[in-house]
């Protein structure tokens, strides 16, 4: 038998094993340091991206979509309709039991828009699934651009995703300022800063997930 299967490893391979360690040990304690420092630097250049003030659009696009969360975001979208900002217009994350006239009911103003120019999908159940709902209704209408409507807070996340789906799309954002955001900043307000921290979270996870995720190009393209 020789020596190092009687003793053990060798003392080399020890040493090495154990330099091997310690370096792994450095490496993980210097990745937690720079997260530490990066997360908050990237929560104040998030938070100062968050529009603070709705903003008028004077370009067009193809189609308009809204994504269902805030009260104010549907009655935003159908104005964008009816000044003839986009074609047609898809309200995404619909309640499955919900119906085109339930909602039409609650802005009558715009019914016509509603009879001729409105898709609803009921199957997006978050951000994601919104924009793969996106991607389906863009595609078969073979729109090159769009106006997303989300809130304000949401809206980084959203884009991120849609254009994630949609890479040749034309993006505008049209963000939907709560009350609460106009009336004052968010580091005077516990629970928009609260907010507006889990939004950013969400979307560093986002982030992280479309680089694993190839784009659909890239996956139709493979």
């Amino acid at each position: 038998m020789d020596r190092e299967t009687e003793n053990g490893p060798a003392p080399a391979r020890v040493g090495i094993l154990a330099r091997l360690s310690r370096v792994f040990s450095r490496l993980v304690t210097a990745c937690f340091a720079v997260a530490l420092v990066a997360l908050p630097i990237g929560f104040l250049y998030f938070a100062k991206q968050v529009a603070q003030s709705e903003r008028q659009i004077s370009e067009s696009a193809d189609g308009i979509v809204v994504l269902t969360g805030g009260s104010s975001r549907i009655n935003d979208a159908m104005e964008l309709l009816a000044a003839g900002k986009g074609r047609r217009l898809l309200i995404t994350g619909v309640y499955p039991e919900t119906r085109l006239a339930e909602i039409a009911h609650k802005v009558p103003k715009y019914q016509t828009s509603f009879a001729c120019c409105v898709d609803l999908d009921r199957s997006a159940l978050n951000t994601f699934g919104n924009a793969l709902e996106t991607r389906r209704w863009a595609v078969e209408r073979q729109f090159k651009s769009l106006i997303v409507v989300t809130s304000n807070y949401h809206m980084p996340r959203a884009m991120a995703e849609i254009a994630h789906q949609l890479p040749d799309v034309r993006l505008i954002a049209y963000p939907v300022v709560s009350e609460t955001i106009k009336a004052e900043p968010w580091w005077t307000s516990p629970s928009t800063a609260r907010l507006l921290l889990s939004e950013y979270l969400k979307y560093i996870v986002a982030l992280a997930r479309m680089q694993i995720d190839p784009s659909p190009t890239v996956r139709e393209a493979g």
